[in-house]
């Protein structure tokens, strides 16, 4: 009877075949729990496992490579590492190559050089992804070990540097506060008031820049902005800039 009950129970895949040699009177081993729990995902599955699966299951579960205590009849193992990606594709986890954010761009590359004069090498928005002329612009800057002044900023550790922070601070404020239809204004620095630089930025991080007019004076075209730019959800410099119009 004890016999024909295993057996009934093999077949349903509730106890892997060898699990009763593994249970003796101190309970069931941690090998013989992580083999049962690999075998009831692979009868769940329906999967075809291939040798050298149970490695990888044992890794998966938390076990040891190689432990000389693990008992019963691995035939039924699952590819534990395959279904794990099945089972996030299931439940809508996006790879990692497709996780991060584009932004539509408001203003492209092209548009920006025929408001701002700046070129090479201090052109340093890449991109406008909001933008309310007279208001406020939200502006990018992809920073990468290319740009030049990481070649004596610092050799050893490359640090964007401030100052340059805060010069692209000013030109999404210069986009913000200039008639995109007026091409021959200009603005020029008039002053930075309570700077603060929060974190360092390094090659790799996406600078988001976003600056918004709190007064505009159009007759003396003086403009006073609240900036600030970020890495992802880190603060990494705030300052209050004024910039003038002019030609």
């Amino acid at each position: 009877v004890d016999r024909e009950e295993t057996r009934e129970r093999r077949r349903r895949c509730i106890v892997p075949a060898g699990r009763e040699r593994a249970k003796g009177r101190r309970g069931w081993t941690g090998a013989a729990i992580m083999s049962t729990l690999a075998t009831k995902a692979a009868c769940r599955l329906r999967g075809k496992p291939r040798r050298g699966d149970r490695q990888q299951a044992i890794s998966v579960l938390g076990g040891r490579s190689g432990s000389p205590h693990l008992v019963g009849d691995w035939s039924n193992a699952v590819r534990v590492r395959s279904s794990a990606t099945e089972a996030d594709a299931e439940a809508g986890t996006p790879a990692i190559e497709k996780s991060s954010t584009a932004f539509e761009p408001v203003m492209d590359i092209d548009a920006i050089m025929k408001i701002l004069p700046h070129r090479y090498p201090f052109l340093l928005v890449d991109r406008v992804v909001q933008y309310e002329q007279g208001k406020q612009a939200v502006g990018m800057k992809n920073v990468t070990i290319n740009d030049n002044f990481f070649t004596g900023h610092f050799p050893t550790r490359p640090i964007m540097p401030g100052v340059l922070i805060v010069e692209a601070l000013a030109q999404v404020g210069g986009i913000a506060m200039m008639d995109p239809d007026d091409p021959k204004e200009n603005f020029f620095f008039g002053g930075i008031d309570g700077c603060k630089f929060r974190k360092p930025v390094v090659p790799g991080d996406t600078l988001m820049l976003k600056v918004a007019l709190k007064k505009m004076n159009k007759r003396f075209g003086v403009a006073k902005m609240e900036a600030k730019a970020f890495v992802g959800e880190d603060l990494v410099c705030e300052a209050e800039l004024t910039l003038y119009m002019g030609n």
